[in-house]
């Protein structure tokens, strides 16, 4: 994309919510939303439409005793395509990631661990349209197979797996990839099926984990526009 990235942050932490804005701002990107209540915030993305949201999960409020939904954002977000949503969350449990990404997230990322370097990379890439998903969620069993195993099974891979691989990562669900292969759903299907197979993952997040590692999303980005 070209010009200043613009931002959207929901965050109920007052003295984080303005480090972060010192931080994006120095940076050169533009804070055009901002705050700690679901509905309100959603408000004020509907009317600007930042290019990218960060979303804390829980949400704390000192006037109230509900606790907000960051999720809901998430969600809400799939009906304004052009802003997309990064969670940047306490909460470092793959079953939370998961259902984040089910729910429309294009990234995750853990506010316990990650740098300010990190964070400023991953809005760049969630801002281009690409999906963020740290190396440290992945199973720690299959991490570490693949930590001694030099040799990718990205290799064993088929033209074709590879190419629904790449779309999978691209956020792309089967009706959409049998649409830009030009191929039937159950076909899809099946391929999918084999990469579970074939890769030993446990979810689809894991499959793009994979496929960004290999830069096999990129390749399926520029051959389908």
């Amino acid at each position: 994309m070209t010009g200043r990235i613009r931002i959207g942050i929901l965050e109920d932490q007052q003295v984080f919510l303005e480090s972060l804005i010192a931080l994006l701002q120095g940076a050169g990107m533009d804070v055009v939303a901002q705050g700690r209540q679901v509905e309100a915030f959603l408000a004020q993305v509907r009317e600007v439409k930042p290019d990218v949201v960060l979303v804390d999960l829980r949400l704390e409020s000192p006037d109230s005793q509900e606790v907000g939904d960051g999720l809901k954002v998430v969600e809400a977000l799939r009906e304004q395509p052009q802003t997309r949503a990064l969670v940047l969350s306490s909460h470092r449990e793959l079953p939370v990631m998961e259902r984040c990404f089910q729910a429309g997230a294009a990234g995750y990322l853990s506010k316990l661990t990650v740098t300010s370097a990190e964070l400023l990379t991953a809005i760049e890439q969630v801002a281009r349209g690409e999906w963020v998903v740290p190396a440290d969620f992945m199973n720690p069993v299959q991490a570490a197979a693949r930590t001694e195993r030099p040799a990718s099974p990205v290799d064993r891979l088929t033209l074709r797996e590879r190419e629904v691989l790449g779309l999978v990562a691209s956020g792309a669900d089967n009706l959409q990839i049998s649409a830009r292969l030009g191929i039937t759903e159950r076909t899809v299907k099946a391929h999918v099926s084999n990469l579970y197979r074939k890769l030993g993952v446990q979810n689809r997040v894991e499959m793009a984990m994979m496929a960004y590692q290999t830069g096999l999303s990129t390749a399926a980005d520029a051959q389908h526009p």
